[in-house]
């Protein structure tokens, strides 16, 4: 008997103006995929990098190097956003999904997929308007690596 497949293909959208800016994302929803919702950045939602390093040095190198780290005002931890997005994945019913998702949650998702530590959030970059698809069956996920060349 065969089981239900899902397959995701997160897509990645081009990349905005606050994102070249390197500005912390203010969590943008994900219309019909409540979990996969951006990262919620907390007080630092808006802020480019560079002014919060200036601002937060010690709170901003903890959150790159401590993924249970929340930023302050709120924020939403690396580990936190792995397990919403893996939340989410798992109770996606079979069929196709074409959610558009910003870097973060397709980061968390592929963690979450092929159960990496949660450290390999940080080793992993996703392009802009790009698509990372995702299957799963009987709790086990796969990545599809390798799309072919247009």
């Amino acid at each position: 008997m065969k089981t239900s497949l899902v397959r995701v293909q997160l897509v990645r959208p081009p990349m905005g103006d606050d994102e070249r800016l390197h500005r912390f994302p203010y969590g943008d929803p994900c219309p019909g995929y409540e979990g996969l919702r951006g990262q919620d950045h907390g007080a630092w939602a808006g802020r480019a990098m560079d002014e919060v390093a200036a601002g937060d040095p010690d709170g901003l190198r903890r959150w790159m190097t401590d993924t249970s780290y929340a930023p302050p005002g709120g924020g939403e931890s690396v580990d936190a956003l792995i397990a919403r997005v893996g939340a989410e994945l798992a109770g996606l019913a079979p069929g196709t999904h074409r959610p558009v998702a910003g870097q973060g949650v397709v980061r968390a998702a592929v963690v979450w997929a092929l159960e990496l530590p949660a450290a390999a959030f940080w080793r992993l970059d996703v392009r802009p308007e790009s698509v990372t698809t995702l299957t799963g069956r009987s709790g086990r996920w796969n990545l599809l690596v390798g799309q072919p060349e247009a």
